[in-house]
C-alpha cells in the first residue's frame, strides 16, 4: 500500500498552483514499502533501494587510452624530439611488468601500463625508424594514461539510493562486476476510465460513443516510469458502481488513476465516489489545459490502509499534460525516486499568445530553424484538449507559467520535449 498520511494534502484555496503539488509531493508522501534484489537485465527503470558501493577500482589498473607508445615521462628531452628504442608490445588483456629506463613500448588502447611507465604518445604523433620511436616535444606527464579508480574509487558510492536505473547506470554496474542490484519493488498502479461515453477499442460503436484512448496513453506514461500497471477497463457515470470499484482496486495497489468525470458537470461522481470511500483533498490545479484534476487517499474499507488516488480530465491532451505534472511527481515519490525537475530549454517564440494570470498553461509546439539559425518555436493551429493529433504532430510543450499573460514572435519562452518527459 502506499504509505499516506491523513494531512498530507492539506490545503487551502480555490486553485492550487502547480510548484504547490509538487512541493506537497515531495515533503509529504512516502515511498511504498518493499525491496527486492534484480539482475542486471532486468534492472532498467527500477530505482535504486540502498546506495551500490564500488567493490573494486574503475578502471581496476592503469591503462592506456590510446594506441600509441608508453614511455617514462622523465625519459624525454628537455628540448627537441625523443628518440627511444622500442623494447616490447602491450596488448589490451596482457601485461608487462616493468618498463626499462630509457625505453619505450608499444601500447594500444585498454592495456594495462607497465610498471614506471606514466605517460602515452598517440601513435599518429610519433614516428618510426626501425627499431626506434621518434616522439615529438611538448607532451606533460599522464597524457593518455588512465589511472586506477579515476572513474569510480572502491569504496564510493557508485549509485545513489533513489536513482531510477538508465542504460549507463547498468553499464556501469557490469563493469564493477555487479550482477544483482537492490531496487524498490515497483509502484502497483490501477487504471480505469470512466464515463458512459466511453467504449473499448474494437467494439461496435453506437453513434454517440467514443473509444477509449486515455487508458492507452496513461499506460504507456506508466509504463515509461517503471510502474506496473493493471487495466481494470471503464467505469460507468454511477456512483454505486464507482465507489466499490474504487475500493477494491485501493486493496491492492498503491495508486489508483482515473481519467473523467471529475469536473462540476451533472454526471460527473468520481469526487463523489472518492468522498464516499477516503478523502478527497483538491480537485482544481492552476494548469491549462487539465484545471480539473482530483488527488486524495482512498481506504481499502478493511485494515485502514490505502491508496493513493488521482483523477484526471477526460481529454486526452488535459490527461497528459496533468499527468506530467501531478502524476509524474507522485509516481517517482511512491517508487522511492528522485524527482528530477523538469527544466523547460529557452526557444524563440514564433507566435503571438494570450493567456490569463495565476495559471500555468502548456501548448503544443513544434521546432524549426530560423534563417539566423535561432530554434523557433511554432505553435499547433488547434488548441483543443482533446485533439490528439497536436500532440503527435508536434515536438513538446511551451511551458508559459503563472505571470505570463502574453507572448509575441521573438520572446524568450521554455520549451519541454515529449522525448524528455518520461524521465
Amino acid at each position: 500500500m502506499a504509505q499516506l498520511t491523513d494531512d498530507c494534502f492539506v490545503v487551502s484555496g480555490p486553485l492550487l498552483p502547480v510548484a504547490t503539488v509538487e512541493d506537497i509531493i515531495r515533503q509529504r508522501i512516502a515511498p511504498v514499502a518493499g525491496t527486492e534484489q534484480v539482475a542486471l537485465a532486468d534492472a532498467f527503470g527500477r530505482v535504486t533501494a540502498q546506495d551500490v558501493v564500488a567493490p573494486i577500482n574503475l578502471p581496476p589498473f592503469d591503462n592506456s587510452a590510446v594506441d600509441g607508445y608508453a614511455v617514462r615521462h622523465a625519459d624525454l628531452a628537455p628540448q627537441g624530439e625523443t628518440r627511444l628504442p622500442v623494447a616490447g608490445r602491450v596488448v589490451a588483456g596482457r601485461g608487462l611488468d616493468v618498463l626499462a629506463p630509457g625505453t619505450a613500448v608499444r601500447i594500444f588502447t585498454g592495456a594495462p601500463m607497465p610498471q614506471g611507465a606514466d605517460t602515452v604518445f598517440m601513435q599518429e604523433d610519433c614516428s618510426v625508424a626501425g627499431d626506434t620511436v621518434v616522439l615529438p616535444p611538448g607532451l606533460g606527464i599522464g597524457a593518455n594514461r588512465r589511472q586506477t579508480g579515476e572513474d569510480v574509487r572502491a569504496g564510493a558510492v557508485a549509485l545513489p539510493a533513489g536513482r531510477r536505473l538508465g542504460p549507463a547506470d547498468v553499464a556501469l554496474a557490469a563493469a564493477l562486476g555487479l550482477t544483482m542490484l537492490p531496487a524498490r519493488r515497483r509502484v502497483r498502479v490501477a487504471l480505469f476510465s470512466t464515463g458512459n461515453e466511453i467504449i473499448e477499442p474494437g467494439c461496435e460503436r453506437p453513434a454517440a460513443a467514443l473509444y477509449d484512448s486515455n487508458r492507452m496513453l496513461l499506460s504507456g506514461l506508466l509504463a515509461q516510469l517503471g510502474a506496473a500497471v493493471t487495466h481494470l477497463g471503464i467505469l460507468p457515470d454511477d456512483v454505486e458502481r464507482l465507489a466499490p470499484a474504487l475500493q477494491a482496486a485501493a486493496t491492492t495497489h498503491d495508486l489508483v488513476l482515473t481519467s473523467g468525470g471529475v469536473s462540476v458537470g451533472e454526471l460527473d461522481h468520481v469526487r463523489e465516489a472518492v468522498a464516499r470511500i477516503g478523502r478527497l483533498v483538491f480537485w482544481r490545479v492552476g494548469i491549462k489545459p487539465g484545471r480539473p484534476v482530483a488527488m486524495g487517499v482512498l481506504s481499502d474499507g478493511k485494515t485502514g490502509e490505502g491508496a493513493a488516488f488521482v483523477g484526471l480530465p477526460g481529454n486526452p491532451v488535459a490527461a497528459f499534460v496533468t499527468f506530467l505534472r501531478v502524476v509524474r511527481p507522485l509516481l517517482l515519490r511512491l517508487a522511492g525516486a528522485e524527482i528530477t525537475p523538469l527544466l523547460p530549454l529557452p526557444v524563440r517564440a514564433a507566435f503571438s499568445h494570450s493567456k490569463k494570470t495565476g495559471r500555468r498553461e502548456y501548448l503544443r509546439v513544434s521546432l524549426r530553424q530560423a534563417a539566423d539559425g535561432t530554434v523557433e518555436a511554432v505553435k499547433y493551429p488547434r488548441d483543443g484538449a482533446g485533439i490528439l493529433t497536436s500532440l503527435t504532430r508536434t515536438d513538446g510543450l511551451a511551458e508559459l507559467m503563472e505571470g505570463v499573460t502574453t507572448v509575441s514572435p521573438g520572446d524568450t519562452i521554455g520549451f519541454l520535449s515529449y522525448a524528455t518527459l518520461a524521465g
